[in-house]
């Protein structure tokens, strides 16, 4: 089964690590370094965002 290309744009994805503190993890060892747990928490960060983006009408 093939992969999926990302849904987040990178620069959303390192804004998310370093506000949720693990952003050197992805520096030293890429993004498979990352614990499953922080993950989670970014994907949950990245809806989050977006539920607030459609609640201002599309705006960030």
């Amino acid at each position: 089964m093939a992969r999926r290309s990302g849904m987040m744009s990178d620069q959303l994805k390192e804004e998310i690590a370093k506000e949720l503190g693990f952003y050197d993890t992805v520096k030293q060892e890429g993004w498979g370094g990352i614990r499953a747990r922080d993950a989670g928490n970014m994907v949950k960060r990245a809806i989050e965002i977006a539920e607030q983006s459609m609640q201002n009408g599309g705006r960030p």
